[in-house]
């Protein structure tokens, strides 16, 4: 007895000691992109900056906190110099084409006031955003007015609402959308002559179920003085070449913050990728009113501020937590990302705003009051040249530049995904395997294993049936010399070897031995749990990929000694002490035992349940979980049955125990983690006395 607690003391201490290190999350300073396993891998820079422009050096003075950035289809660039109440075209090398400060208004010279959005259509007609004077102003190229939309009326806009518009952006049919402050219902559409429309989108509203139960609890007048549970106004937006809106809010903690909406207003945007487009995963998340200061560059959710359209479905995203531009796939996979905090020629202080020039990407910062224009590296065109045949159907033009990218970044699961998809095509399910495992996609490696194990029976029908009949001949031929050569009795008894397996079977018959005919033995419970964790190791490491989500390379065996022994120990020890106080007849080893029996179903069961799985296909997926649900109900039927007949309780009785043995675990994994962390203050103070007492010295 001495000897199991002094060991179940130390497995305890050794589960905790193990068991409960805190994961650091840290960011890297250069190129990564997340794996499957929301790992930061390093990755090649896609970008670097090409070119930087201020306006000390256009002649223009220097820019005044600019907020908004927008390249035509001529790729002439159009700055919004807030601060200097301006706009600045530029061509597409950053050469200073004119600045507009200003516009004629029949004789009547007016200039913006803090013009915050800048857009030009097709037609080469400038919008401007003049925010402070709540208006939109449409001009020529050359600055000559043609229209001016002042606020818009309509009985859905709430009373006293104030308009003050931030971003636009006008379609091929003239619609104007404006993201204006306070507008929370939505983008605001307007017809090409400034009639308002409605609210197209809108953000949910996200609240704490605690504040909403203090308010339903209060009074009117605490009401009225309690802040207003109100969605996130929108950051930004764009539109594709189909028509669809992009648009971004910098909400904190939002699996959602880019949405792509269709003209009804429906969120379409594809989020098919390992984890949703949100930007940076490994991150300390904090609540959402807590400020970051600079020494907390890893927390905080990102924050995106602005949002691009791309060729081929792509599109990218401005995060302001973090200053980096990630750019996803139409099905909402990261390509890349770019960009970070500092003053370096590739970092940023404060981007508020960038816009697609051709293949190349401009973005304006305006703390440091420039615009950079970064140019795409030889990976990030390999990239974008294997998205953009992909998209046009060109699957072996693809998979060449996949290729080339593996080269470059063996880290990169979206391309070894896009290597399986085009070996898949050519009907070479086994490359196709091979590469979608390496991509962790379990859903396309399903797909090219139905192909291969169709062809490879197909190919081998003959030997696989003449291995299935020889063994089911042999297996018959055996069982009948066995049957004839067993003696005829009437009544056999268990023996010590075969009672876990009678237990089993008949867990009545098999409990009622086990207690009161001492068919049970301790040694044989504490190998099957042995086995077990041998079985569970087992299970984890070679499970079929369809069903095996573990990191391979990050197993250890020692972790069953926390989710096997140590549950068994923690229960075993609080049933016999709950048991104790409740008149129970089982004894320490008893219970011991019991448990032990009942662990068997799960290595009966789970042996077959591994090689079953390397041969199913997601599909199939459903049967291997139902093995699995049986080997769990199988255990809890044995334990409540053992519990039962060793402690001679009523059906109630059992239950009650059951639950409360769960309660007393519970409290036990409390104290350990108590008294650990008494011990480590202790040791902390002890140190630090010795510390000062040596420095004295």
């Amino acid at each position: 007895m001495a000897s199991i607690r002094g060991i179940a003391s130390f497995l305890i201490l050794m589960c905790f000691i193990t068991g409960f290190a805190v994961p650091a999350y840290a960011l890297p300073d250069h190129g990564y992109n997340y794996s499957y396993w929301e790992e930061a891998e390093p990755a090649p820079y896609p970008y670097l900056a090409e070119k930087h422009v201020d306006g000390s050096e256009l002649g223009i003075g220097h820019f005044n906190v600019p907020q908004d950035l927008f390249v035509a289809k001529d790729h002439r660039i159009y700055i919004a110099d807030t601060g200097n109440n301006r706009i600045v075209s530029l061509d597409e090398n950053g050469k200073l084409i004119r600045t507009i400060d200003g516009f004629d208004n029949n004789g009547k010279k007016e200039t913006f006031n803090k013009p915050y959005g800048v857009f030009v259509d097709a037609s080469q007609n400038i919008y401007v955003a003049d925010t402070y004077n709540n208006r939109i102003v449409n001009l020529s190229n050359d600055g000559t007015l043609i229209q001016l939309f002042g606020a818009p009326e309509s009985s859905i806009i709430p009373e006293g609402f104030q308009y003050f518009p931030f971003k636009l952006y006008v379609d091929k049919f003239d619609r104007i959308y404006v993201i204006a402050q306070g507008a929370f219902e939505g983008i605001m559409e307007l017809d090409a002559s400034g009639g308002f429309k409605g609210y197209i989108g809108t953000n949910k509203v996200r609240f704490n179920p605690t504040d909403l139960l203090w308010k339903r609890l209060s009074t009117k007048e605490q009401v009225g003085k309690m802040e207003l549970f109100l969605p996130i106004e929108f950051s930004n937006l764009d539109v594709d070449d189909r028509g669809l809106i992009y648009a971004v809010s910098s909400e904190a903690n939002s699996n959602t913050p880019i949405k792509r909406f269709n003209p009804s207003g429906e969120d379409i945007l594809r989020r098919e990728g390992y984890f949703p487009p949100m930007g940076d995963i490994s991150v300390i998340r904090l609540a959402p009113t807590k400020s970051v200061v600079s020494d907390q560059k890893n927390r905080g959710s990102s924050r995106f501020i602005d949002v691009v359209s791309d060729e081929s479905g792509m599109y990218s995203g401005l995060d302001s937590t973090r200053n980096r531009i990630f750019t996803y796939d139409r099905d909402g996979n990261l390509l890349y990302q770019f960009g970070g905090i500092g003053t370096q020629a590739n970092n940023f202080q404060k981007p508020v705003a960038l816009s697609m020039l051709g293949e190349r990407i401009a973005v304006l910062d305006n703390e440091m009051n420039r615009m950079t224009i970064f140019a795409p590296t030889r990976y990030g065109k390999l990239i974008r040249q294997a998205v953009k045949a992909h998209y046009a159907g060109k699957v072996d033009e693809a998979a060449d530049s996949w290729n080339k990218v593996l080269q470059l970044n063996a880290n990169f699961d979206i391309a070894y995904i896009s290597m399986g998809k085009a070996f898949l095509k050519k009907n070479e399910n086994k490359m196709a395997m091979n590469y979608f495992k390496n991509g962790n996609n379990r859903k396309y490696y399903s797909e090219a294993f139905k192909q291969y194990r169709k062809q490879y029976v197909w190919e081998h029908f003959g030997t696989i049936m003449t291995v299935l009949l020889s063994a089911a001949a042999l297996f018959v031929a055996i069982r009948i010399y066995w049957v004839r050569r067993k003696p005829k009795l009437y009544f056999v008894e268990t023996n010590i070897v075969k009672a876990p397996f009678y237990t089993m079977m008949r867990p009545f018959n098999g409990f009622w031995e086990m207690k009161y005919e001492q068919k049970g033995r301790v040694k044989i419970a504490l190998i099957i749990l042995l086995l077990l964790v041998v079985t569970m190791i087992l299970k984890r490491q070679y499970s079929g990929f369809v069903v095996n989500f573990n990191k391979l390379s990050t197993l250890n065996s020692v972790d069953e000694l926390i989710y096997i022994v140590l549950p068994f120990i923690l229960f075993c020890v609080a049933n016999w002490s709950l048991t104790t106080l409740m008149d129970g007849e089982g004894k320490f080893l008893e219970i011991i035992t019991a448990v032990g029996y009942s662990l068997l179903p799960f290595i009966i069961l789970y042996l077959p349940q591994v090689v079953f799985s390397n041969m199913i296909t997601h599909e199939e997926a459903p049967f291997y979980y139902l093995i699995e649900s049986a080997a769990i109900c199988w255990f809890l039927w044995l334990l409540f049955v053992g519990m039962m007949t060793i402690h001679q309780y009523s059906i109630f009785k059992t239950l009650l125990t059951l639950f409360l043995t769960v309660v007393v675990m519970v409290f036990i994994v409390f104290l350990c983690i108590l008294c650990f962390s008494l011990l480590q203050q202790m040791t902390t103070f002890i140190l630090s006395i010795y510390s000062e007492i040596r420095a004295r010295a």
